[in-house]
């Protein structure tokens, strides 16, 4: 029996949402928390340290070393898009913003192909609206420009994406590619060049980037969608783009062998109830508001899912998301791999949006509403007592969490902070006064207050969050108390972030304990020390100082200098 859709959708609800106002809140999502900050620990300083020795040839670029260490990921591709973008970039411009300029561009291909892989999803013929005996229906492309809209939107609102999508590292480059591949299934009746080649990018770069079994897995969900998906595309052209997606997966997997990518890195839970509860946390905040828009669709399209199961527009999100998910419960760190599953996500939820019952959208912008003008606002409070001392609560607060950090004011972002507020207060103005018929309205509010809190938090509060996730203070110390020509510097101890760190912000040169015996200072991690006689003679040593991070407890580095050289 074929149920009939329950989108019902007239073409007055399919307006789109005007392109200037697409575009304006994708760049103010885009460029805040790219431009401006330090480096932040522990995954975006690392991977700039590595950028910086492959950009300036102390390290070979098919084994990059920092500090004497390789990479935690075995992706190379991230490294050599920060290189590269190194090397091109004229002397004035900060190497930390050359090194981003790569990964703003992944960003942006992200929102691009999530967008453009929901509106091909939103053509196929299941997901299209219930045609009204008199006409009147939304025309499929209207529908379609609106759903991808909705799908952005939502994908916008994410809470999870905000920090990781603007962190120079391995995750940001396989959420890209993986929107790539995402896009390339959904176009593939329509489209054939764009299709092929964002299959071949997505495939191989994500293998690249560290991903080969997400990208063998994917590849291997692609050929079953393709294969088993209605549509009004013929069975021979469905089989032949399944035998070059195959293809495409074997020269991914073939380079994974040659560049030694392939690694067993899952992680068994044991049952632990702590472990399942964090994870549990996780998939609640860092999907909002998509996912339970995302469950809202699965249930309203339950009927279609039971009698035909091959319904591509579901099919594919579903696969996309599984994929994310077991990554998520099986690797660790879980938040990343979740990552690559919120352009699925999103696609979900957009198709939520023709079903929407007027009570729905009414709760899910009154508790938008309230909650993002509640963040809002306690941004600006807590902005004004570190500015003035008023309140003197959040002022205290400020001083305990951070001890040492000095309020800076810059008028750039008071006026940028000003205007985004301002069209905070004019979106909910529209939303509650005009325009109610648009199906991607339930979004414009969580889409808005994300991208507002993002934009106050990446204006406002940079310092505080410059000084707080940042090694800066504490390398400065370091800087000040070796002098300005330490000489070569021994560490003991120290991770990739904390050895990033010291190049980066005080400028040293640094050499392994153990290596040589030549240099009249050590860093070490106050976790390492005493070390191994094997690598430090203790008694060579005389203690300087313990320099902590100012806001980290648990972050001590201990500071030596030759005994000989003191007494």
């Amino acid at each position: 029996m074929n149920h009939p859709s329950p989108a019902i959708v007239a073409q007055s609800a399919v307006s789109p949402l005007p392109r200037w106002a697409l575009l304006l809140l994708c760049l103010a999502y885009l460029v805040p928390g790219f431009v401006g900050r330090q480096p932040w620990k522990s995954a975006d300083i690392t991977a700039f340290g590595y950028m910086i020795e492959l950009a300036g040839g102390r390290t070979a670029w098919l084994s990059p070393l920092l500090g004497g260490m390789p990479p935690e990921i075995d992706g190379l591709l991230p490294y050599w898009l920060g290189a590269w973008a190194l090397q091109a970039a004229p002397n004035w411009l900060g190497p930390e913003i050359a090194a981003r300029l790569p990964f703003v561009g992944l960003l942006a291909v992200t929102l691009v192909a999530t967008w453009y892989g929901v509106y091909y999803l939103a053509r196929s013929p299941g997901a299209q609206p219930v045609a009204f005996a008199f006409g009147g229906e939304a025309t499929p492309t209207d529908y379609a420009r609106a759903i991808a809209d909705g799908a952005l939107l939502a994908l916008l609102a994410c809470l999870g994406l905000a920090q990781l999508s603007h962190e120079i590292s391995s995750y940001l480059v396989q959420l890209a590619c993986t929107a790539l591949m995402f896009f390339a299934v959904a176009a593939m009746p329509y489209r054939t060049v764009a299709p092929a080649l964002a299959m071949v990018a997505g495939s191989l770069g994500l293998t690249l980037a560290g991903g080969p079994t997400v990208a063998a897995l994917l590849a291997l969900g692609s050929m079953l969608v393709t294969l088993a998906a209605h549509g009004q595309d013929p069975q021979r052209r469905r089989l032949a783009w399944a035998l070059a997606i195959c293809g495409v997966a074997l020269v991914a997997a073939f380079l994974a062998w040659g560049l030694n990518l392939w690694r067993w890195r899952l992680v068994v839970t044991e049952g632990d109830i702590k472990e399942w509860q964090s994870l549990a946390k996780l998939f609640l905040w860092f999907g909002w508001p998509a996912w339970p828009l995302a469950v809202w669709t699965l249930w309203r399209w339950r009927r279609q899912i039971a009698t035909h199961p091959g319904h591509r527009f579901l099919l594919l999100p579903l696969c996309f998301l599984a994929v994310s998910i077991a990554a998520t419960i099986a690797t660790r760190p879980s938040d990343r791999a979740l990552l690559l599953g919120l352009p699925a996500l999103a696609a979900l939820a957009a198709f939520a949006l023709p079903t929407l019952s007027r009570s729905v959208a009414a709760l899910v912008d009154w508790f938008t509403l309230v909650f993002f003008t509640a963040s809002a606002l306690a941004i600006w409070v807590i902005w004004i007592a570190m500015q003035t001392g008023v309140p003197a609560k959040p002022a205290a607060n400020v001083v305990k969490l951070a001890p040492g950090f000095e309020p800076v004011f810059s008028l750039l972002a008071f006026a940028t902070a000003l205007v985004a507020t301002a069209g905070w207060c004019a979106l909910v103005w529209w939303r509650a006064s005009r325009s109610r018929a648009p199906i991607w309205k339930s979004l414009v509010l969580p889409a808005g207050g994300a991208v507002l809190g993002w934009l106050l938090l990446m204006t406002l509060w940079l310092p505080l969050l410059d000084y707080a996730r940042s090694y800066a203070p504490q390398m400065r110390a370091v800087r000040d108390l070796l002098g300005e020509s330490p000489g070569c510097v021994q560490t003991l101890g120290l991770t990739r972030a904390q050895v990033a760190a010291l190049q980066y912000h005080a400028q040293l040169s640094l050499q392994r304990a153990g290596i040589r015996d030549e240099c009249n200072w050590l860093i070490a991690d106050m976790a390492s020390w005493p070390a191994s006689e094997r690598l430090v003679n203790t008694e060579l040593w005389d203690a300087i100082a313990t320099i902590p991070r100012p806001t980290d407890k648990n972050d001590h580095l201990l500071v030596f200098h030759r005994a000989e050289l003191v007494r």
